[in-house]
């Protein structure tokens, strides 16, 4: 299984003129900001009496430096771990007992914590959240347990799977001056040295309301919405954020290749092209037909890469692509694959290559590119369908830096995008200039050392 860097599209068939006209019926988001500084953020749904509350800190793991890789995704778990008010274990134990949800994840543009829950629990949630804003209480006995726990998470996730450590240098490779370098969960050296003064530090310094959102999606009404998080929010002092220094990626000169020689049963190519988001762009348009772009190579089962060389050629057993259109910096165009028991590696990207070039030189076919838009479109349409997702959108869409009413832009944007445009970028930003390869070259196995069960928290990712 290839690390799962992209969502596969899968609403073939579905009429490109349904699809759109679902869209229409989104909802306007309603704002706010306190004195403090945090940004409230209301999207109202009453199909169910449900309310998901999402709290968004512009911080990740692309603002950390070296030495401290890894602190945002592991203060992520320590924020569950007691406060002034409350023991460790409260938060989750209390939102359980009221029938609700909750998590946290970590990426490298923003931390963010939430809960589901039956409306008239929402007081619960602000009030939780609140509390741990600014009254986290950090222990050392939690503290040297914790740390544990994401070490093993990234030896289990990372180290013992040679796919995902190949994918890991394959980043690294591709970033090299970006802070997008380094992985999320932190480099084990840095996660081995880590001190509690360190995560002191980090939740001194970003968690603040001025470096917040508060993102609320359900059964609501925004007013009351407001006057709740004044009444629990309104308490916690803003603070001083620093100003982040821009760290651009250094421009590249040729490709960049590296092999990865691991203990494996199957060898793997991942293929990277340094483009721009959304956020970076020059001309929002040019995003929006990566975007559809992504779609024709990898967009369910009858798109080009599944078609051509999984099916077609059968030069590969599995081959993808993907374009993250929605990122604070600069991304990647990736492709991925694994060649079939009688091809290469070498085989495979000549074949990927190929593809690529295919897009360059011929205009796709407006039949083909009416079934790509609709599966792109019906891909963020049916997302409306969850709460929780449209809560989230709108979270990374401003932690991020872009306004969240780009949300209601997105189906004119890709109903705009021809084959000429689709063509134009193809040409403009899949160049060897811009190429990161990395393969992963399997070496024999050996059994792993089995190692003690690590005990602790279940948050994060």
């Amino acid at each position: 299984m290839l690390k799962p860097f992209y969502k596969p599209f899968g609403m073939a068939g579905i009429a490109l003129g349904a699809v759109l006209a679902a869209s229409s019926s989104i909802a306007a988001v309603s704002e706010f900001t306190l004195d403090n500084g945090l940004r409230i953020l209301v999207k109202e749904d009453h199909r169910a009496p449900v309310v998901v509350s999402q709290i968004w800190y512009k911080v990740g793991s692309s603002y950390e430096h070296g030495g401290i890789t890894g602190v945002s995704h592991v203060l992520e778990h320590m924020m569950f771990k007691g406060t002034r008010q409350h023991a460790p274990g409260d938060f989750s134990r209390i939102i359980a007992e009221n029938g609700g949800r909750e998590n946290a994840f970590t990426g490298k543009d923003y931390t963010a914590y939430y809960q589901r829950l039956e409306k008239s629990r929402l007081p619960i949630s602000f009030e939780l959240e609140a509390d741990r804003m600014y009254q986290l209480r950090l222990l050392d006995e939690e503290f040297a347990k914790e740390i544990k726990v994401v070490m093993e998470e990234r030896r289990l996730r990372t180290e013992d799977n040679p796919q995902s450590q190949t994918y890991e240098n394959f980043v690294a490779t591709a970033f090299q001056t970006s802070p997008y370098h380094n992985p999320i969960i932190g480099w084990m050296n840095d996660l081995d040295n880590m001190e509690l003064k360190d995560l002191a530090d980090w939740y001194k310094a970003w968690y603040v309301p001025n470096n917040a959102t508060l993102v609320v999606s359900g059964d609501v009404d925004p007013k009351e919405v407001y006057q709740l998080a004044k009444k629990y929010y309104g308490k916690v002092p803003r603070g001083d954020i620093a100003t982040l220094k821009p760290q651009r990626e250094v421009k590249q000169r040729g490709i960049r290749r590296i092999n990865v020689k691991l203990p494996a049963k199957l060898p793997v190519i991942y293929m990277g092209y340094l483009v721009p988001s959304l956020k970076t762009v020059s001309d929002p348009a040019d995003a929006y037909a990566l975007e559809v772009l992504a779609g024709i190579l990898d967009g369910g089962n009858s798109a080009r890469l599944p078609k051509n060389l999984v099916r077609g050629s059968q030069v590969a057993a599995s081959a993808g692509a993907g374009y993250d259109l929605y990122s604070r910096l600069d991304t990647l165009f990736l492709f991925s694959g694994t060649p079939s028991q009688k091809h290469n590696i070498k085989d495979l990207e000549k074949s990927l290559l190929q593809q690529i070039r295919m897009t360059q030189d011929t205009l796709v076919k407006q039949q083909e590119l009416d079934r790509v838009k609709a599966q792109v479109v019906a891909e963020k349409v049916y997302e409306l369908d969850s709460v929780f997702y449209q809560a989230m959108q709108i979270g990374q869409l401003e932690t991020i830096g872009i306004d969240s009413a780009v949300l209601d832009e997105y189906v004119d944007r890709i109903k705009a995008v021809t084959p000429e445009k689709i063509r134009e970028v193809a040409r403009k930003y899949l160049i060897d200039d811009s190429l990161t390869v990395a393969t992963l070259d399997p070496q024999s196995m050996q059994p792993l050392p089995s190692r003690p069960a690590v005990s602790g928290g279940g948050h994060g990712r």
